[in-house]
């Protein structure tokens, strides 16, 4: 096993408008916004910020961080 400094922690970034701002269902899946899938959390925060920072004049529109390592290793997550 890899140290934890070394190892992928993988996290999807993706988003896209919400029916309305206080909840977290999107008015059209078919129109999610995929950014990507990054290495670490650095990387996946830094793509997120991007985005966020580019709709803000949008207050229905959120991108959110999946940190995909934790479903691809649950008992691994718990660990430090």
């Amino acid at each position: 096993m890899t140290t934890t400094e070394s190892r992928q922690l993988l996290h999807l970034v993706f988003g896209g408008e919400l029916t309305s701002p206080g909840t977290v269902e999107f008015k059209d899946l078919s129109k999610l916004d995929v950014v990507g899938i990054y290495p670490n959390f650095a990387a996946a925060r830094q793509a997120w910020l991007a985005k966020a920072q580019g709709t803000v004049d949008n207050a229905q529109m959120r991108y959110f961080v999946v940190h995909i390592h934790r479903l691809i290793e649950p008992d691994a997550a718990a660990q430090p």
